[in-house]
This record gives structure tokens, sequence and C-alpha cells, in this order.
């Protein structure tokens, strides 16, 4: 009989292509803890961990390039309205000993004052107001974490996810941008910029915004 010999194998040396996506189940919350240490911040891996389960995935050219396009189009959005913000990019939320993950994107609106001056999230901070994700990752880790608007763009298409009483429910519209297309609007400029490139594409926006189309 052969013996098997098992082979541990730190997780950051573990190489990953782009577009891979791994899952590794029966992970404590100590253990994505020091898996999050050992990978560090400057990574091109993002990681959602819920129900004991992580996924690491390494985005695309075609999740970078709409979720930095549709970031933009909120940013324009809501200057147009004169509206403040803070945007904390991909940064890693936390529920203690529940859930993690690290939207494409994501922005305080109405807590964007609280916000102002972190460095470093504190225990008791809120979740973004607003959060946007361009792969499939699990809607449980941002529930957990209570996001109240999720924006999941996927094969061409935007979801809008609301929290309500827990649970995320789908919605034609966005209680941020209440007067505008949103789910219509989004897909149209990405596969602009696919077409004359994210610059133009993101000036034909700004023109319509300004003309009231």
């Amino acid at each position: 009989m052969t013996a098997l010999t098992l082979i541990l194998k730190p997780v950051s040396q573990i190489e990953l292509a782009p577009g891979s996506v791994v899952t590794i189940p029966n992970v404590s919350w100590s253990e994505f803890e020091s898996i999050l240490q050992e990978l560090g911040e400057k990574r091109s891996a993002r990681i959602a961990y819920s129900n004991h389960t992580l996924e690491i995935m390494v985005p695309l050219p075609e999740h970078e390039k709409p979720k930095d396009l549709i970031s933009d189009i909120v940013k324009t959005l809501l200057k147009a309205a004169g509206r403040r913000y803070e945007p904390f990019g991909s940064t890693t939320f936390k529920k203690e000993g529940t859930a993690g993950v690290e939207p494409d994107a994501c922005f305080y609106i109405q807590n964007y004052q609280r916000m102002i001056s972190r460095r470093r999230l504190e225990a008791d901070d809120p979740p973004p107001d607003l959060a946007i994700d361009t792969s499939k990752t699990t809607l449980d880790a941002y529930q957990a974490i209570a996001v109240p608007e999720l924006w999941v763009y996927d094969n061409g298409k935007l979801t809008i996810y609301l929290l309500r009483d827990g649970q995320y429910i789908k919605s034609d519209t966005s209680p941020t941008f209440p007067n505008i297309p949103i789910a219509e609007i989004i897909p149209h400029f990405v596969e602009r910029a696919w077409q004359v490139g994210s610059d133009r594409a993101l000036e034909e926006f700004e023109t319509a915004i300004s003309q009231g189309n």
C-alpha cells in the first residue's frame, strides 16, 4: 500500500492565474485572520469569507475595467448631486467571527463625515453605504456585514441588492440614486468602455448627465 504524504503549503505561495477562484472549506475565524495577515495588503487577490468558507479570487481585466468605470460613475453622480462621500476602495470589512469581504469599490455617503479621518477601520465603524462587486462572490458575507446597498456587475448585467430585515432583495432602482435608471445606465456605459475606451465612455456619461439625459 502506498503511503500518502500530506504537504502543507502557505496560501501566499500558491500561484493563481488571473481569473482563478480557489474555495477553501472548513476555515476557522482564527485561520482566516492568519491567512489575511499572511497574504498582506499589497496583493492582487481578493477574498471573501462566510459560513467557514474562504474564497480567493484573482481578477481579470474584465473585472478591473468595469469596476473602475462604475466607481467613476458613482463619483460623477454624487458630485453632480452635490453630495459628499468618502471612497474606501477594496478595504477589508469584517464581522468578528463571522464574515469578511473585500468589495471592488465602496463608498461612505450618509456616514462620510465620520469616516474622513479613518486610516484603519475601528470595531464600531458602520459598513459602507454602497459596495460594488464584479465577481460572483457570495452575498452571505455582505449580508453578515450589513452593507445596505450592493451592486453586482456580472456578464454585462447590473443587479442591485438592498438589505431588508437582514436579507438581500433585488431591486430595480437604487435608493442612493432614486431618479436614475442605474441598472440600465451602468451596462450601457461599461459596454461603451470596451468599444471606445473608459475615458471616452466616462466623458459621454458626464455629457449625458449634464444634459439631463
